[in-house]
């Protein structure tokens, strides 16, 4: 079985789409967002998910932001798309769609 964060990996690397973890929020941080074509969220990483996309959509009303909930409907997915997230979908309908989402992001 292939964990998610390897399928999206692979799948980048298919494209020729280059994937890169934000850094810790720091100076560097303003940097990585500003080059960024999409950005995918996880809605239930530990790391403060909602805030992240309130702050890019503040400083990059351009860039696409995909959120990912679990299954469950509401929640994460509510508050993701009053914060700024152009889209949210369950991971299975990401996973389904990934090369179509990522080509988005590719050069």
């Amino acid at each position: 079985m292939i964990s998610f964060s390897n399928e999206l990996a692979e799948t980048a690397k298919q494209l020729g789409v280059e994937q890169k973890l934000p850094p810790m929020v720091t100076r560097s941080w303003a940097s990585w967002r500003a080059t960024r074509k999409l950005v995918v969220v996880d809605l239930n990483a530990r790391s403060h998910p909602i805030r992240t996309i309130e702050m890019l959509r503040l400083v990059r009303k351009d860039c696409p932001r995909c959120g990912l909930p679990l299954a469950r409907a509401g929640g994460p997915a509510v508050q993701a798309q009053k914060a700024g997230c152009d889209e949210v979908m369950p991971r299975s309908a990401f996973t389904q769609n990934l090369a179509s989402i990522l080509s988005v992001a590719k050069d």
